[in-house]
């Protein structure tokens, strides 16, 4: 995976150090992952986008793979999205990109967001995959989505019972995680893809980062973002969703974000929540051709 990419670590102003891959020439595209992975799972679509042109930057965050996983507060303020896009902000400084182009899966997402936001002058234009915004998705949680999204509920629990359980079989937990938001599509994750992913998410400092991640999600974060209620984003939103996710199914993706931004445009493909790895050829496409269009 990822051959003819540089691999390094970069220490920020932020306090953190950050793993990170790069390759390519040509305008900035920062790539964020989500949970329960690292940047691994953009290995199928980052060489599409740097053969197509584009440099292609691609962090673990903090918290998740091999970058720093500080320790936390009481607010959970180290694993907001605010500090989690600060990172991404002063790592694009780090690497001279004063202004990019950001996508984001899963809580990957969450940080594009925050980051459009946070420092909206320098980026030139957003996607997000297969995520509704946090405040939306927690003001209209019904039965359904408390079912299908119950890891949202279990990993804010307290610490240390979610670690306890998760760290009993990590393995076993990624592999169900996985499996299921795939809808079953196991053939989709590569066995170097996996690996990569039961080796990270094995370390407990990892399993307890990841849930101040989400601890995060529900107290802090959603402060910031009552604050942002009614501003919205400048910049052009691509939403992308998998077809046979819980996101397209419970809500109106494109409609939802334009509650949040000027311009929104969005499509579904034909999967389940891991557009990187299920569907990598057409995830690469819709966003060269977004990004071609809005960035460059």
């Amino acid at each position: 995976m990822f051959e003819g990419f540089d691999d390094q670590r970069i220490a920020l102003d932020t306090g953190v150090s950050v793993r990170v891959r790069t390759a390519g020439d040509g305008p900035p595209i920062l790539l964020l992952h989500g949970y329960p992975q690292t940047h691994t799972c953009w290995h199928k679509v980052a060489p599409h986008l740097v053969a197509d042109g584009f440099r292609v930057i691609l962090p673990d965050l903090r918290g998740y793979g091999d970058s720093d996983k500080p320790d936390s507060t009481a607010d959970h303020a180290p694993y907001s999205k605010r500090a989690m896009a600060a990172d991404q902000a002063a790592l694009m400084t780090a690497l001279g990109h004063d202004r990019f182009a950001v996508a984001g899966h899963d809580r990957g997402g969450r940080v594009a967001h925050r980051l459009a936001r946070d420092h909206g002058a320098r980026v030139a234009a957003v996607s997000v995959l297969d995520i509704a915004p946090t405040l939306h998705m927690y003001t209209q949680t019904e039965m359904r989505f408390a079912t299908g999204y119950y890891h949202w509920f279990f990993l804010i629990q307290p610490a240390p019972l979610p670690e306890r359980m998760i760290g009993a079989d990590p393995e076993f937990y990624i592999r169900k995680k996985m499996s299921g938001w795939s809808k079953g599509n196991t053939l989709a994750f590569s066995d170097e893809g996996m690996a990569e992913y039961i080796r990270c998410f094995s370390d407990p400092a990892c399993i307890h980062a990841t849930c101040e991640d989400y601890r995060a999600a529900a107290t802090i974060d959603l402060d910031h973002d009552h604050a942002d209620a009614g501003r919205k984003l400048a910049m052009p939103v691509q939403a992308l969703w998998g077809e046979k996710g819980l996101v397209g199914q419970l809500y109106d993706v494109p409609a939802v974000w334009r509650d949040h931004a000027e311009t929104v445009e969005g499509a579904a493909l034909p999967c389940g929540h891991f557009l990187p790895e299920e569907e990598p050829e057409r995830t690469a496409g819709a966003l060269s051709d977004f990004f071609r269009r809005t960035a460059t």
